[in-house]
């Protein structure tokens, strides 16, 4: 079973992604923040990621930039999913290394699509 990494400080958002998620057959990990994330990721690099940008101790973007440094840190699709929508803050995404940007709020078909266009549906 392929896994994902839920990565937002909003309990919420979590719960409603790792339904999602489970819903399209994931395994889901959680993190609150971007350095529980680096943690669990160290312990097991997961197939995708889903990524707040705005979060304490490590944001999405820090991260992603050491995500992509780590060994294995190249294999993950990181899709970023924010409220953050200037081209800006997309080019620097991309720039870091995600895959994808989906838009807050999302729901299953949004996730379900950005899924099937990375090819891990």
């Amino acid at each position: 079973m392929k896994s994902c990494l839920i990565v937002d400080d909003s309990k919420v958002i979590r719960m409603v992604a790792r339904k999602i998620m489970q819903e399209l057959s994931f395994e889901t990990i959680e993190a609150a923040d971007g350095q529980q994330a680096i943690d669990e990721c160290v312990k097991r690099m997961p197939e995708a990621v889903l990524l707040d940008w705005n979060m304490p101790v490590k944001n999405g973007i820090e991260f992603l930039r050491e995500l992509r440094g780590m060994p294995g840190g190249d294999a993950p699709v990181v899709i970023f999913c924010t409220t953050e929508n200037d081209i800006a803050h997309i080019h620097e995404a991309i720039e870091a290394g995600a895959n994808e940007y989906i838009m807050k709020p999302f729901d299953s078909e949004i996730i379900q699509a950005k899924f099937v266009q990375v090819g891990l549906l």
